[in-house]
């Protein structure tokens, strides 16, 4: 190989490696992005009291600011047809329809907590089955239904929206013969 091929050769790498490495610095000219004062992101921490025991904080955060009675009263069961959509992934409403992911509701409110005909129920849920599924164990369980019931099989997060949930169960009251009558407010 005689000399003026081989630094043409290296001309070429050379040029390449050049090129790239201005690109980059050029590109950091460009698209420059200051550094941020402080790195990360603040994640804010509920404090906790003298005794550790937050109890009555989560309670009282966790509880509507008006009664189950008051929300019933002035919830619409056209609008919780419409929330009941999402349920409807995992749970039937009809008359005798069948069992989904979820056991069919039919009827739910004032039934026996575990108790549907063919739902094979997480052992938490089968072992509340002496108590009825009333507004009020609703409303919780329809927050929360991992903290209502801990080693339930509903994967469900929750409906945080005290509006959505009264608007539910009034829905909820309209999928049985004989409708259990609300709380009084």
């Amino acid at each position: 190989m005689d000399s003026l091929e081989f630094n043409k050769i290296a001309g070429a790498v050379l040029g390449t490696a050049l090129l790239v490495f201005g690109l980059n610095e050029l590109s950091k000219i460009i698209y420059h992005a200051p550094k941020p004062e402080k790195q990360g992101f603040a994640i804010e921490v509920a404090e906790t009291t003298e005794t550790g025991n937050d109890a009555a904080a989560d309670t009282a955060a966790a509880e509507p600011a008006e009664s189950l009675g008051k929300m019933l009263a002035s919830a619409d069961a056209t609008k919780g047809q419409a929330v009941f959509k999402a349920c409807q992934a995992c749970h039937d409403g009809s008359k005798g329809g069948p069992n989904k992911v979820g056991p069919n509701l039919w009827g739910v409110v004032g039934r026996m907590h575990g108790s549907h005909e063919g739902f094979a129920y997480s052992d938490a849920m089968a072992a509340l089955k002496d108590k009825p599924w009333d507004y009020e164990a609703l409303n919780t369980f329809i927050t929360s239904p991992k903290t209502a019931i801990p080693g339930t099989k509903m994967g469900y997060g929750g409906l945080k929206k005290d509006a959505d949930r009264a608007n539910l169960l009034a829905y909820l009251q309209t999928l049985s013969d004989s409708p259990v009558p609300f709380p009084a407010p």
